[in-house]
């Protein structure tokens, strides 16, 4: 006879449905099951003003998607090798350059800077590099230049170099004086698989389809890269719906909308613990200029969040010792400071 008996351990399907689904995909759902328990047309009027800029924002979307996936099925990004082959001064220059003209994260940068580290290259190329990379990179260009205009991906870039090299050169000038003899933390240094790809770059095959495993390469960054953009930016258009439905603009133009030194101190700062990430941010900082943030604060909000955000702060705290990790977060707080401070000036 069949055991009928109910298990009252077993979880529903639906609950192994929700742990299959991205958090941030929860978290958009969530936030309209919310706002439609509260108030159906709030959560209508959110959801067509993210639909719309959704819609407004997907041509560019689309583009710098494929310019990531292009470079990682052709390659390309084994490029970023020969950036650290030289002089120590010259590959500062390079490094800082390169940084801002490659496609990695915060977090996605530090595999490589192990791989680096552990291969014994300078650590003054590798900061710049390390401090360049997540500012900036030719999708970010060209999504900054869509959501906030050519002004601001301008300073962005310039913004990412002025960090690598300010970093780069003044790790360079420390270690020359005996700082810094041994960065990475016990136990850190095998250098992985990123290591391999650093230490033997494989040729670009910049007519990649001809080859059916880097058309696969195509398919799967395409269809990743689309994901995480469309959902982190779909997350980011409802908070900026939210944000300019809720947030009053005299709290905004208190904190950071007045003159002077104070507002881009505390966009500095606050760009650490709020930052999403570098798309993500953009959408937000559109809203947040549309409600009296100067455009300084506005620029050293994103190069901090960048650089300093939480997810990245902790794999680096993880990765070396605690005075590179204290310099790594002094030139990231203090260059974005001083880079506000002069795209103010001029803005």
């Amino acid at each position: 006879m069949a055991d009928t008996s109910l298990d009252l351990n077993r979880r529903p399907d639906w609950w192994a449905l929700l742990l299959k689904l991205d958090r941030v995909v929860l978290t958009i759902l969530g936030l309209f099951a919310v706002l439609a328990l509260f108030s159906w047309p709030l959560a209508l009027s959110t959801a067509e003003f993210t639909a719309e800029s959704v819609w407004e924002t997907a041509p560019f979307i689309l583009f710098s998607v494929l310019i990531a996936a292009y470079a990682t099925a052709s390659g390309a990004n084994n490029l970023i090798a020969r950036a650290f082959v030289g002089r120590t001064v010259p590959m500062i220059f390079l490094a800082a350059a390169f940084g801002a003209l490659s496609p990695f994260c915060s977090c996605g940068v530090i595999p490589i800077i192990a791989a680096l580290l552990t291969m014994g290259v300078p650590l003054a190329p590798v900061m710049a590099f390390w401090l360049a990379s997540p500012v900036m990179d030719p999708s970010m260009f060209v999504l900054t230049t869509s959501v906030l205009g050519l002004d601001y991906a301008i300073a962005k870039t310039a913004a990412a170099l002025w960090l690598g090299l300010l970093g780069g050169f003044s790790v360079y000038f420390i270690t020359r004086a005996g700082g810094f003899a041994d960065p990475l933390r016990e136990g850190i240094g095998d250098g992985g698989c990123a290591a391999s790809s650093v230490r033997n770059p494989k040729p670009v095959a910049w007519t990649f389809w001809t080859d059916e495993t880097r058309r696969g390469k195509f398919r799967k960054s395409t269809l990743k890269n689309l994901f995480f953009l469309g959902k982190w930016l779909t997350l980011a258009f409802v908070l900026e719906s939210l944000m300019l439905r809720f947030v009053p603009a005299d709290w905004i133009v208190t904190a950071v909308g007045g003159e002077g030194l104070m507002p881009v101190a505390v966009a500095t700062l606050v760009g650490v613990p709020a930052y999403l990430n570098g798309y993500a941010a953009l959408p937000l900082v559109d809203g947040l200029l549309g409600q009296g943030m100067q455009p300084g604060a506005a620029l050293s909000f994103m190069v901090a969040g960048g650089v300093t955000c939480i997810p990245a702060a902790i794999a680096v705290y993880a990765l070396v010792k605690k005075p590179v990790f204290a310099a790594y977060a002094g030139f990231a707080l203090g260059g974005s400071l001083v880079a506000g401070l002069v795209f103010q000036a001029i803005a």
